[in-house]
């Protein structure tokens, strides 16, 4: 059975995941369909939902710093990765080792 800290980093490390296939169809689909296919709602839709998940990504990594008591390095690596659109797809494994080793 996980314990409680273990599933609140679970859900940071899926949160990270949700948020960067997110960011990657805002750039890699909604762009181009608003620009060269004049579909301004794509960018629309998929930015706000690319908006939501990114605050509640850092919602949770706020938890796992002061609840699951995070090192800070980690928080700030998983936040500005979550800046760059294909970072946290290379950092998964990491982050799942930190996790294996709670």
């Amino acid at each position: 059975m996980k314990t409680p800290r273990v599933v609140m980093l679970t859900r940071v490390r899926w949160l990270s995941l949700i948020d960067a296939i997110t960011y990657v169809v805002l750039v890699g689909v909604a762009m181009p369909l608003k620009y060269a296919a004049d579909m301004p709602m794509a960018v629309r839709v998929v930015g706000m939902v690319h908006g939501i998940v990114w605050m509640l990504l850092m919602c949770q990594l706020m938890r796992a710093r002061f609840e699951a008591d995070w090192p800070s390095s980690r928080i700030w690596i998983l936040s500005i990765a979550a800046l760059l659109p294909v970072v946290p797809f290379f950092l998964d494994r990491t982050v799942k080792n930190w996790i294996a080793n709670e």
